[in-house]
């Protein structure tokens, strides 16, 4: 049986697909050329939809371990009263480790806020290959502790804030998680980690994915390379950098992971969940069939869309 699209998710790709059909793809390493197309591509997809004006942000710096300063935005309804303490996430936007900042997630995080209910702190962390390893994640780590210091003002109780990403932010979430254990940091209520980009190794096409991906091997090659250097897919590389790398998952916060059939961190994602799920570590699991990498942003009046997010809203809404 081989793989098909979702039709609705099809139909919506269609004019992409079509556009994009005579189009060379950048080589390996090109980072340049994938940030003018992709970025402009997720600027255009983050304001398909109405942005929510129940929904208000508000800018702050951060000073990192490095001495680097980068940009948090907090986003929260204009209902949320700041002497109720609730919940919270860290959000780490996706963009394969080299491209993307929190500007182009505006509409996509106030439509998640306006939803759930659920206060944002979106991080602009350095990108690769400027900053590789370990800046992203160190600066997605000090975004964490900067919630947890600033809980009381924000309205935030410690105990309930989330990390949140999706794609190389879903692997940033996954890496802040592991790091947060591992230095006996601050809690994590729970890890939202939507096709998160989690192994370095994954860097061999596979023929039935190859006429859907959004995201191909080639360029999963160079936002690796980017993040790690000679380092990429050898056998020194840290689960603070790539998570599906870690050794014992015992003590991780609860997950929830989802990724499509048509995506090219499938594989590693249903991994990763099952050997969560073996150390003890509750795990929500989702797997689309029929959708690739990033559809939602795409085809976002599909059937398949209205479930990703609401799921995602949920769990949003639960912590």
């Amino acid at each position: 049986m081989s793989f098909t699209f979702d039709p609705q998710v099809a139909e919506a790709l269609a004019p992409m697909a079509a556009a994009m059909a005579d189009a060379t793809p950048p080589p390996v390493g090109d980072v340049a050329a994938r940030r003018a197309v992709l970025e402009g591509l997720i600027g255009h997809t983050d304001t398909a939809q109405p942005t929510p004006d129940d929904v208000t942000s508000t800018g702050y710096r951060l000073t990192t371990f490095d001495g680097a300063q980068i940009d948090l935005r907090w986003y929260t309804r204009k209902d949320k009263a700041a002497d109720d303490p609730g919940p919270a996430a860290v959000y780490l936007h996706g963009g394969g480790m080299i491209l993307g900042h929190i500007g182009l997630f505006d509409g996509s995080i106030s439509r998640y806020v306006s939803a759930s209910g659920t206060p944002i702190l979106a991080v602009d962390y350095r990108l690769a290959p400027e900053h590789p390893h370990p800046a992203p994640v160190e600066d997605a780590y000090a975004a964490l502790i900067w919630l947890h210091d600033h809980a009381t003002e924000l309205g935030v109780d410690p105990a309930r804030i989330a990390v949140f990403g999706d794609s190389a932010g879903g692997g940033i979430a996954a890496a802040v998680s592991i790091l947060a254990r591992d230095r006996q940091g601050p809690a994590i209520a729970r890890q939202i980690l939507v096709m998160p980009m989690l192994d370095d190794r994954n860097l061999t096409p596979d023929p039935q994915l190859a006429p859907f991906v959004l995201w191909s091997w080639d360029d999963n090659r160079t936002g690796w390379e980017a993040l790690l250097g000679d380092r990429a897919g050898g056998a020194d590389v840290p689960a603070h950098a790539a998570p599906a790398r870690i050794t014992d998952p015992a003590g991780l916060p609860p997950a929830y992971i989802e990724v499509g059939q048509l995506d090219i961190f499938r594989d590693e994602d249903l991994i990763y969940a099952l050997r969560l799920s073996q150390a003890g570590v509750p795990v929500e699991f989702h797997l689309h069939p029929g959708v690739p990498h990033e559809f939602e942003s795409i085809a976002f009046n599909s059937d398949a869309a209205r479930r990703v997010i609401a799921d995602r809203v949920r769990a949003l809404g639960s912590l």
